[in-house]
């Protein structure tokens, strides 16, 4: 392959993981301020299941390659960096796409060193999620000690992030899930409790639980066929964090009466679609507050969880395995070195 090639993960028309493979396609050079990261490898979101489907194209001026987070190393740096990163030094990144290739190019202030004791594999998995927990919980849910916390889709990986990111807060993290084995998982996180949404009304556990007083914040990536029970267990001034539709996306109902009864505050986010200068400071903020707790040397580090690792070959195959559900934490894809 011509050295100004590279691999990467390419659909030519929207659809299902079929039209999925490997092509050969021009390798990018870093412009100002920018790093090209050579990838070890990158981590399956659900925004790379719903840009092949087609509804969810990448931010003007963004690669429309897969992948929103990768790890690997510093290959080459632009004119006018200013951090402190060399050729060669080991780092994972925040990306608005095109992780899944062998090179991607990253701001400066879109960097993480990996943290020490950490696979390149693992590290693939903590920048979008972890950082997306974070926002949620900090930026977002203003998450204090004491506070009790409800997370849909407890063991998908920002679910597994948040529960970790809750309980280092000193707040309570309550989580739905679909199976045993999922709730199994996010309780050996430290989930006080678990509630399989498929048996039971997952409201009237929370209310249960909480000896009726509700929770103080709800992270939802699932949407309208929640909104009801989700007001229903939201504590007196509440809030509830829409970050996803994996459920329906309308809502039918006297949604705004409930919520105002509650005085409850329905606060949307994606990350993404932020700005630049927004992701630095998220960037900096966590690598300040949240990366030194991932050191093995902490009492309780913390654990990004990584379910399966895929080659990138097997691409098709990592997208039906996210789409069924079947995954506990990041589906991490291997790049070709």
């Amino acid at each position: 392959m011509a050295s100004d090639k590279m691999l990467a993960v390419h659909f030519d028309k929207p659809g299902g993981p079929e039209n999925l493979y490997i092509k050969e396609v021009p390798k990018p050079s870093p412009g100002e301020g920018e790093v090209l990261l050579k990838v070890a490898a990158s981590a399956l979101n659900r925004g790379d299941l719903l840009q092949r489907q087609g509804k969810y194209p990448p931010p003007p001026g963004a690669s429309s390659i897969l992948g929103l987070e990768a790890s690997g190393h510093v290959s080459e740096l632009g004119p006018g960096c200013q951090g402190h990163w060399k050729i060669g030094d080991p780092v994972m990144a925040l990306l608005p796409g095109g992780g899944q290739a062998q090179y991607v190019t990253v701001p400066e202030g879109l960097l993480m060193n990996i943290p020490k004791g950490l696979t390149l594999h693992q590290a693939a998995a903590i920048p979008e999620v972890w950082l997306t927990a974070f926002q949620l919980l900090h930026l977002l849910g203003d998450v204090q000690a004491g506070d009790t916390v409800l997370i849909h889709a407890g063991a998908s990986a920002v679910g597994t992030a948040a529960i970790q990111l809750t309980r280092m807060a000193g707040a309570i993290p309550l989580v739905t899930a679909g199976s045993k084995h999922k709730l199994q998982m996010a309780e050996k996180l430290g989930a006080a409790a678990g509630f399989n949404y498929k048996e039971q009304d997952f409201s009237e556990a929370t209310l249960k639980f909480t000896k009726g007083a509700g929770v103080n914040l709800i992270l939802d990536c699932i949407g309208g066929s929640y909104w009801e029970k989700n007001v229903n267990c939201l504590a007196l001034d509440g809030r509830w964090i829409l970050y996803g539709l994996m459920g329906e996306e309308d809502v039918s109902g006297p949604l705004f009466s409930k919520l105002l009864s509650k005085r409850g505050s329905l606060i949307t986010s994606l990350l993404r679609n932020r700005n630049k200068k927004y992701k630095q400071m998220l960037v900096k903020t966590f690598t300040e507050q949240i990366l030194p707790h991932f050191s093995k040397e902490r009492p309780q580090p913390l654990l990004p969880v990584v379910d399966r690792v895929y080659p990138v070959s097997e691409i098709q195959a990592a997208h039906e395995y996210m789409e069924a559900n079947r995954n506990v934490g990041k589906i991490v894809v291997d790049l070709p070195q």
